[in-house]
């Protein structure tokens, strides 16, 4: 069954947490905002109607408020970052330049005074190299991103100032304060000591969670004090760069990729061209993905080889499925059906959520390799799968875990991915 405070007192507290969120939200100065916000992955009219749900004290509502102002308090507290932080000067020479190292790759050989950089490197797959966090902006990045996604949800659903103001402060750091603000490209992500200055698989460091700060960006415009019209034309400029950028030489190889990189690429792709006012495009990105992603990466049985091939195969399940259920809600926006397509093998994403129930409910042990099997990972993409109609995973539902820190579905119904082994 789905975790639950330990003791009756204890979910008391929180929905009294959640509904005092909720009467501040009413009797200070600005009320949560009343338009549809134009989300890119979100579904603005289910953010709306959560509100509602909130207003008439629905528990699960009430409960997921709480979780989520938590949140936001402590993220008041921290930020903001930028790619300057960091000690490191990228091969470009400039500091502008968001730099990464590749996580799963280690020296080959001890250090030693002779031979202090012990090279060349070698992969490891699904161990991560601890000293890639000297590099700060990866960190930094992720550290970004959970903040100001959270406090622009928070804002909307309660109206705190505090929380908008504080995401406008984060994103003007990031990404357009002169001193500060990072080049709109990732030539320079997941470099390997010794062999390449940077990769285009690092564009995963951006797609596999970009889109959230697409949708961040489309809440505060729904009137988020804070947030001018200055800034929303300078992060437009900044996503319309960016984009360009993702249709270049360097990214081509990360977009021909056949497993969940390429997945993430797509959905990435396709939410910036939403975002920047090219919904054509976004189309015709959503509909190729059904050929180049679907059609390889999902077997007749609904597993995902390519993924359990990797050491840490339930995790890579349930991020590729992640980048595809996200991708189907993209789709929504755009007049593309993700969901009910059939690849040539006759399966889809539905049938690649089903592949997944016996171990996120519990019911059934994961029957391939994993390093740190986490049942709660498959949360998110089964609620999408129920609210997609499918009757098995709504059956499941009941019957998952929730994240570390509260279940938050029912305040942003579009999945996470919700065990982030990259930081």
């Amino acid at each position: 069954m789905r975790e639950r405070p330990e003791t009756e007192a204890g979910a008391h507290a929180v929905v009294r947490s959640a509904a005092g969120a909720i009467r501040t939200a009413v009797a200070g100065e600005a009320a949560p905002p009343t338009v549809v916000p134009p989300t890119v992955v979100l579904d603005g009219s289910r953010l709306r109607q959560a509100r509602d749900l909130l207003r008439s004290g629905d528990p699960e509502a009430t409960a997921a408020l709480a979780h989520l102002t938590a949140r936001a308090e402590r993220q008041l507290a921290l930020g903001p970052w930028s790619v300057t932080d960091k000690p490191q000067i990228p091969p470009s020479g400039d500091r502008h330049d968001y730099l990464s190292q590749a996580p799963y790759w280690w020296p080959s050989r001890p250090r030693t005074a002779a031979d202090p950089d012990g090279l060349p490197y070698e992969r490891r797959d699904g161990l991560r190299n601890p000293e890639v966090d000297l590099i700060t902006d990866h960190r930094g990045r992720g550290a970004m991103f959970d903040a100001v996604q959270t406090l622009a949800l928070a804002w909307y659903h309660t109206g705190r100032a505090d929380y908008a103001e504080h995401a406008a402060h984060l994103l003007r750091t990031w990404f357009l304060a002169p001193a500060t603000r990072m080049n709109p490209h990732l030539a320079h992500a997941q470099a390997i000591p010794g062999s390449t200055d940077g990769r285009p698989i690092g564009i995963i460091d951006f797609s596999q969670q970009f889109t959230s700060i697409l949708d961040a960006i489309a809440l505060l415009g729904a009137g988020a004090p804070g947030w001018t019209e200055a800034d929303r034309a300078g992060m437009h400029a900044w996503c319309a760069d960016f984009t360009r950028w993702l249709g270049g030489d360097f990214a081509a190889e990360e977009a021909a990729t056949a497993n969940n990189h390429g997945t993430f690429f797509d959905m990435q792709l396709a939410a910036l061209q939403l975002a920047v006012g090219q919904p054509d495009s976004a189309r015709r990105t959503v509909l190729a993905a059904r050929a180049a992603r679907i059609d390889p990466q999902i077997a007749a049985d609904g597993s995902l080889p390519e993924e359990l091939a990797r050491s840490r195969s339930w995790h890579y399940s349930t991020f590729c499925l992640v980048a595809l259920t996200r991708l189907a809600h993209i789709g929504r926006q755009v007049g593309v059906d993700l969901w009910s397509y059939r690849n040539p093998a006759g399966a889809g994403i539905l049938d690649a959520v089903r592949y997944l129930l016996p171990a996120a409910t519990g019911r059934a042990p994961w029957p391939h390799p994993e390093l740190h099997f986490q049942r709660f990972a498959a949360s998110d993409v089964v609620r999408a799968a129920a609210e997609a109609g499918d009757p098995a995973a709504a059956e499941a539902v009941p019957e998952l875990q929730a994240p570390p820190g509260g279940d938050l579905w029912p305040l942003r119904p579009s999945p996470e991915q919700l065990d982030p082994i990259s930081r």
